[in-house]
């Protein structure tokens, strides 16, 4: 009988969350059978249909399965290496870099509500309208308060509302920079910002990192060899490697940017999952940066939006033609719904759960992958596995996959030379139970050589 602390969540959340708690306790053991649905929901004095979603929701978790005529059962422990999944079986997703959706931030729940709140309030069928490329006045509003909270005061002259960071990045590099000229960016870079490149033709001149980002040093002798149009950066839990720049470390950018009249490209993708980290650069040298935030990594990728504060008015003008050619505006109704979020708190309360989660998750990547040399954030959503001497990255791929596990390895991100690294994110697993099946097989993956798992005769 699972035990209904939080009456005031819907009924069927309740009996998931109860079914995860039990299982994470060991209260329930794999292989334990769970009553039947009917006798459960007589038990707990609701209607069979509540059993049946609360059921279904936890099979999404990956807490429990199904056999049909014989019941359902709590999924049992992470494979051991003879017990390696077989080719063609489902993937445990490793690869993909968004936030985990704890059940106590309530998504499914918010976004209904919240979508019918924005319909339902006295203007709410202008949200079905066409808008502003910048954005309507509204949400530039609320993204200037929310933005607000790590940069200072905002002008709403400066902020462009845009159909997520990808979308934010390629417009910006349309307006810094013409084809044939260059961009300096880490030499481990997020891979979207590769692809924008090379879609617009403009040369990435890659830089060396340290533990804190990009090298000033190296940046002062790139700016010196090269004619550079602006410099890309990840100061806050940088992707892929997930290094975190001082506040010394911003100061130092931007004063090397002043000094050769360059742009800063800042993409703050993580900038609000820390509890406490420096100010971002745009904070130091509003003149000189165009900051992208993006609620993809703190909220959803699902509401693809994303705000750029530009260094001035005439900039925010640039971008919107940029965004309005390629994008006409931001879906009005997500927008909407973001800045819903943003004055009520609800925003806040998400952020806060999914970074709880997060570092939940850290404790157990350190766990599972105690032995193995990585580098993390405690409340980031990947980290950065350097592989044992006998594993090569494409060696690595291929076992991973044969073993059912997605992986990124470290070619995704290099402009150069890639490190013998991957990048393992830690939030699509459903749950910490998957989590932890994928991050067991993957250690146990990488504790023998390749020949020992090779099949080839």
């Amino acid at each position: 009988m699972p035990q209904i602390e939080n009456e005031s969540r819907p009924k069927y959340l309740a009996i998931a969350e109860a079914l995860l708690s039990d299982v994470q306790s060991g209260r329930l053991k794999p292989g334990h059978r769970l009553p039947p649905q009917r006798q459960l929901a007589k038990e707990l004095g609701v209607d069979l249909t509540t059993v049946t979603r609360a059921f279904n929701e936890a099979r999404r978790m990956g807490l429990i399965e199904a056999n049909t005529g014989r019941g359902s059962y709590v999924r049992g422990k992470a494979p051991d290496l003879d017990n390696v999944a077989p080719a063609g079986s489902p993937i445990i997703d490793l690869s993909m870099n968004m936030p985990p959706q704890p059940l106590a931030a309530r998504l499914r729940e918010r976004i209904q509500e919240g979508i019918a709140g924005v319909l339902s309030s006295p203007h709410g069928l202008m949200h079905l309208h066409y808008q502003e490329s910048v954005g309507t006045g509204p949400d530039r509003v609320a993204a200037a308060r929310w933005l607000g909270a790590r940069l200072g005061p905002v002008p709403v002259d400066r902020v462009v509302v845009t159909g997520g960071a990808q979308t934010a990045l390629y417009a910006v590099v349309r307006v810094l920079v013409q084809a044939g000229e260059t961009i300096c960016v880490p030499d481990l870079t997020y891979p979207g910002l590769r692809a924008i490149a090379e879609q617009l033709k403009v040369r990435l001149v890659p830089v060396a990192m340290d533990g804190e980002g990009i090298d000033p040093a190296a940046l002062e002798e790139a700016c010196r060899r090269e004619k550079l149009r602006a410099v890309y950066c990840v100061p806050t839990i940088h992707n892929p490697t997930t290094a975190t720049m001082s506040e010394k470390r911003r100061e130092a950018i931007a004063e090397i940017a002043r000094r050769h009249g360059i742009a800063i490209i800042e993409d703050d993708a993580y900038g609000a999952l820390p509890r406490q980290a420096p100010a971002p650069i745009a904070a130091i040298a509003p003149d000189l940066t165009w900051h992208v935030a993006t609620l993809s990594k703190c909220v959803t990728p699902a509401l693809r939006t994303a705000y750029v504060i530009t260094p001035g008015l005439a900039d925010t003008l640039r971008l919107a033609a940029e965004i309005r050619a390629m994008a006409l505006m931001i879906p009005p109704l997500m927008s909407a719904l973001a800045s819903r979020w943003i004055l009520d708190g609800t925003l806040d309360a998400i952020t806060t759960a999914i970074r709880e989660e997060s570092a939940a998750r850290q404790c157990i990547a350190r766990r599972t992958l105690q032995g193995l040399k990585f580098q993390a954030h405690p409340e980031g959503h990947h980290l950065w596995l350097t592989l044992p001497e006998r594993w090569r990255r494409a060696d690595l791929n291929l076992y991973a996959r044969q073993s059912g596990l997605a992986l990124v390895p470290s070619e995704a991100f290099a402009v150069e030379s890639a490190p013998n690294a991957i990048r393992v994110s830690l939030g699509a697993a459903q749950n910490q139970t998957g989590l932890e099946r994928g991050l067991a097989l993957l250690a146990t993956v990488l504790s023998h050589g390749p020949g020992a798992l090779s099949s080839i005769v």
